[in-house]
């Protein structure tokens, strides 16, 4: 039987635990960090809560690329938070809308937060996730929302 996957990422910010954590638990703040280079983010629904979640709409910023799973030039996902720890992690369960079934399905994100003497280790751990995202691409992904959370926190 085959191992799951779990892709990763990490970084150290340069920000207490507690900022942090309230830019991964606040709507504004998670539109302007979380989507990846290339991309704009817009949540539609927003429920801060365990049980609670959001709904996720990133934009390419080249449409003409083609690149959305959902449509040609957007990925949509509706986000769970399955478990908030203040200060410490972050649960999520993303379900994914797209038509082509190697990118639908339901991944798991855990955050996790640690005192750092630089600032906060945030590491990022994901399973589930589907066939059609690369692993190299998506920890691509992850280093790109990790610098702009650093730049988010930072400034």
């Amino acid at each position: 039987m085959a191992e799951e996957r779990v892709d990763r990422g990490n970084r150290t910010v340069r920000a207490p635990v507690a900022e942090v954590y309230r830019a991964m638990t606040e709507r504004g703040a998670l539109e302007a960090w979380l989507p990846p280079e290339g991309m704009t983010g817009r949540i539609t629904r927003f429920e801060p809560w365990s049980g609670g979640g959001y709904d996720l709409v990133l934009t390419y910023g080249d449409p003409a690329a083609g690149q959305g799973k959902t449509t040609d030039s957007t990925d949509a996902a509706e986000v769970e938070f399955v478990e908030l720890v203040p200060g410490e992690r972050v649960v999520q369960r993303i379900v994914f809308d797209s038509p082509d079934p190697a990118f639908a399905g339901t991944m798991t994100m855990t955050w996790r937060l640690a005192e750092h003497p630089e600032g906060t280790l945030v590491t990022i751990e994901a399973t589930g996730v589907p066939r059609g995202i690369s692993q190299a691409d998506h920890e691509t992904a992850f280093a790109s929302s990790l610098a702009n959370l650093a730049a988010h926190v930072e400034a």
